[in-house]
């Protein structure tokens, strides 16, 4: 394939590197946004916050092409945030790093910057994404009418922008399909269903959904698009169809990675991260990292980039996710708030969190991208089930017995060597 620089179909990959180099070694000498020392301001708490629970989520969400919204994650937790109290504030607030100080108002401020791109996501054609960016994000809070809710929790709640609060009646199998219909009139119909499973016995439901649809800076030319070789983890290459334009974009490299921004019409980017480098000639290459280190990393470094006039091959890719929240959550550090006896007390007495999910989807093409996210938290005013003492797994032959528990007789007697 010819590389030559005037060529659109290069491989960011190679060009600008050695400006990129330069700009990751000067951010070696003065360091970049993660490592300032002093405060961080509550803005930027939050934004590394985003950063720490998608890196987690990313760890953790199922199949080959994850897809996860931080935003919608972080908006759902500050929901849940509200009721909390004591040990449970403190934890949500150690765990997700929020702001000591200020948090609401820095959730304001972060929401009121985002707000000139607010639209219906109802109103746009998936087929030609709209010029001006669209970001929808909106939160419900679902509660049981013959549950009391407490009035400054629904209160702080309500303040939030496109937030609503909707009286709903769980034991009503019929409140599933408002859920799913507010769920997919947010999304635009894209997410047509809440991710929890339904459960009646739910006294309080928090959802945000989050929507986002914006045309490229630069539109990729659909006749520039055509099989390309992909070149899997596992070492096999396939042939993927690769969209092809020239754009001025920022680009830079760091130690093990490097990362182009592609624009959007306004505001928004696309950023795509390469681990830096080849494996071995038996080993296929390797994602780059994805711990909440690496992600700050680069943001740091990218937000001072230059930009270069960019020749990009980039493939078209759809995605869709959902997964359980819970075991990911748990395992960065919200054990108290997940557990069976966490202080939700200002949203009601004996709150606990039943269950949380996420589901998300993407659509990258030559006109631009639409993507959406449900993020759902579901609490019982009963304890949710404490974990095992003892996990035991039948993997491996085994006898078994049905007996009469009182006398001990053994009606039936039997092993098994292979179950299938």
């Amino acid at each position: 394939m010819n590389t030559a620089a005037g060529d659109p179909r290069r491989n960011f990959q190679h060009q600008g590197r050695d400006q990129g180099r330069d700009h990751a070694q000067d951010q070696d000498r003065h360091p970049g946004w993660p490592d300032r020392p002093g405060p961080v301001p509550p803005e930027e708490a939050l934004r590394r916050s985003a950063y720490r629970v998608g890196a987690a989520l990313l760890a953790g969400a199922p199949g080959k092409n994850p897809v996860t919204s931080p935003a919608s994650a972080l908006c759902a937790l500050l929901m849940l945030r509200a009721g909390a109290g004591s040990s449970t504030a403190a934890e949500l607030d150690g765990v997700l790093g929020l702001p000591a100080e200020g948090g609401d108002t820095a959730l304001e401020a972060l929401l009121a910057r985002l707000a000139p791109y607010d639209g219906d996501p109802g109103a746009v054609d998936v087929q030609e994404p709209p010029a001006l960016p669209v970001l929808h994000l909106a939160n419900g809070v679902f509660v049981d009418r013959w549950t009391p809710i407490g009035d400054a929790f629904l209160a702080t709640l309500a303040r939030h922008p496109g937030a609503g609060v909707f009286p709903v009646d769980f034991a009503d199998p019929a409140t599933e399909a408002v859920l799913n219909g507010w769920v997919s009139e947010a999304t635009g119909g894209r997410m047509t269903e809440a991710p929890c499973e339904y459960n009646p016995d739910t006294t309080l439901s928090l959802i945000n959904t989050a929507y986002f649809a914006a045309a490229w800076a630069e539109p990729f030319d659909p006749s520039g698009t055509y099989p390309e070789d992909f070149r899997l983890p596992d070492g096999t290459t396939v042939a993927v169809d690769r969209m092809h334009t020239r754009t001025p974009a920022r680009y830079a490299a760091g130690p093990r990675w490097e990362a182009v921004d592609v624009p959007y019409t306004e505001g928004f980017v696309l950023r795509i991260v390469l681990a830096d480098g080849d494996a071995g000639a038996d080993a296929g290459p390797a994602l780059p990292a994805s711990s909440e280190e690496a992600l700050l990393e680069v943001s740091g470094v990218m937000e001072e980039a230059g930009e270069v006039f960019l020749g990009l091959g980039l493939p078209r890719w759809e995605s869709d996710s959902a997964f359980d929240l819970l075991p990911l959550l748990r395992r960065l550090g919200l054990r108290e708030t997940l557990g069976a006896a966490p202080d939700l007390s200002a949203i009601h007495p004996d709150a606990a969190v039943s269950a949380a999910a996420q589901a998300a989807s993407i659509t990258v093409g030559e006109k631009g991208t639409v993507a959406a996210a449900v993020t759902q938290f579901e609490l019982m005013a009963t304890s949710v089930p404490v974990d095992p003492e003892l996990v035991v797994e039948i993997d491996r032959p085994f006898l078994y017995a049905v007996l009469h528990e009182a006398t001990g007789l053994p009606l039936f007697l039997g092993t098994v060597t292979d179950p299938r």
